[in-house]
């Protein structure tokens, strides 16, 4: 686990998780398996039960945990989808106005809008692990989940500098690296390589199917990778995808774009040779990112720079590794 202080008095802040399905699940797994005191809360009765069946504390009522979190000076978590996350803001608002905040939806600028208007109060930073599987509800989750994995800690201009912290907290003791952001920069770029994907998917596996039985048939790793997505949640990925409609309608207008010239080339030249050159080394520079040697930069906490310091870091693609009540300590790639 990485290392993470932030020089509190006692035990480890405990989470008050709201939401207990793939993401919210494992985020309760995770954080208690780290040492945190957890419980949540959730409408769904199936999750609910089968969470309690493994041990872990579930609040009868979403009220009832808001009123825990707010007596322990708890780290509420919301992992609810975008629909969803106005009603549980009201519902803070009620039960834990001040309280430490943070979430765990895939759309950033909805949800701190939300907060704006309804918690002026919390402390709050906005977060989003990029992990999941195309299954959904508490049985798919895990402790595991986001090992190793990117997950944003929005960094906003009127951010307070303890609450990224403890947001920031969390990830690392779910196992994950931490990349600040904004919220509007982290839309943007979700809506490319997460969004984007899911609505590819759809149309993929939409236009395989028209093929009819012999196409499905024959279909094999390529057309399965690339359709994974699109067995998840209808549900659950419309809310996602229309959440940041205005990043997407300008990714896929990039794509319908490439896809134009694409079928032009192949309509007056038959040849896909600047599509396919140009998707093969996108796909090595993704590649290649895991093997780069990475510098480490110490970003000193409580400075006047040091929320423009850590977006910098999200900025050069690097991710925060270790963080304690002093500095939080990042890898980036090298310059140039």
């Amino acid at each position: 686990m990485a290392k993470r202080d932030l020089g509190q008095d006692g035990p480890m802040r405990a989470v008050c998780v709201i939401g207990l399905g793939l993401i919210g699940g494992s985020v309760l797994r995770a954080a208690t398996s780290a040492g945190r005191a957890g419980w949540a809360a959730t409408t769904s009765e199936g999750d609910a039960a089968a969470a309690r069946a493994e041990g872990y504390s579930v609040e009868a009522t979403v009220e009832d945990a808001l009123r825990r979190a707010a007596a322990a000076d708890a780290l509420v978590v919301i992992a609810t989808p975008l629909p969803a996350v106005r009603e549980i803001l009201r519902k803070v608002a009620w039960h834990a106005p001040e309280a430490w905040l943070t979430d765990v939806v895939s759309v950033k600028e909805p949800v701190s809008s939300e907060v704006g208007q309804l918690l002026p109060g919390a402390r709050y930073a906005g977060g989003h692990p990029m992990a999941g599987t195309s299954s959904s509800g508490w049985s798919a989750g895990g402790p595991d989940l986001f090992s190793d994995a990117a997950w944003a800690v929005t960094v906003e201009d009127d951010t307070r500098e303890d609450a990224w912290c403890e947001a920031a907290a969390l990830a690392l003791d779910c196992g994950a690296r931490v990349v600040p952001t904004s919220a509007a920069e982290h839309d943007t770029a979700v809506a490319r390589i997460s969004h984007l994907p899911h609505v590819l998917a759809a149309v993929l596996a939409a236009v395989g199917s028209d093929g009819g039985p012999l196409a499905m048939s024959l279909a094999a790793g390529s057309f399965r990778d690339g359709t994974r997505v699109s067995a998840g949640s209808p549900e659950l990925i419309r809310a996602m995808t229309e959440g940041n409609r205005v990043a997407l309608l300008d990714a896929v207008d990039d794509t319908l774009g490439r896809l134009g010239a694409a079928r032009g080339s192949l309509a007056s030249t038959g040849s896909l040779k600047s599509t396919v050159d140009a998707g093969n080394q996108a796909r090595r520079i993704l590649d290649a990112l895991g093997d780069i040697e990475r510098e480490r930069t110490t970003i000193p906490l409580g400075t006047r720079n040091t929320l423009r310091r850590l977006r910098e870091i999200g900025d050069r693609g690097g991710r925060i590794r270790t963080l304690d009540a002093n500095s939080a300590v990042a890898e980036v790639p090298p310059m140039g």
